[in-house]
């Protein structure tokens, strides 16, 4: 007997997909840093919105589907994405004004250096 998944797809498949498999993600440390690499094919850096707000970094986008089909076209399957998808990373106190973003070939890497903690540190003398 065949694989399901090799003879018909099941048309409750998008469902069962999470926005955490559309966005995958790895999260490295480097020269104390984070780095964050998202593979997010199909976006332009402008469908791209990163923000951080109180040790979490929250990384967003949006496609949408405003092309319009002038062929008499009758699509069986349309495999894109369109919508919005939103991941978030608690990184802790990071050094906000030194956050770096690139996104090249479909993969936003932004990398997030900590904040010295030697400035923050504090030796408290006990009398």
């Amino acid at each position: 007997m065949l694989p399901r998944k090799m003879f018909l797809d099941d048309m409750f498949d998008s469902f069962l997909e999470s926005e955490t498999t559309k966005m995958k993600c790895d999260i490295y440390e480097v020269n104390g840093a984070y780095n964050l690499e998202l593979d997010m094919p199909g976006f332009t850096k402008d469908d791209i919105n990163i923000e951080y707000n109180k040790g979490t970094l929250t990384i967003s986008a949006e496609r949408n589907d405003e092309k319009e089909e002038k062929d008499d076209k009758k699509y069986i399957r349309r495999e894109r994405f369109y919508g919005k998808l939103s991941r978030s990373f608690y990184l802790g106190e990071i050094d906000e004004e030194a956050i770096k973003a690139e996104f090249k070939d479909g993969t936003l890497k932004v990398i997030a250096p900590k904040k010295n903690e030697n400035i923050s540190k504090k030796i408290i003398n006990i009398d």
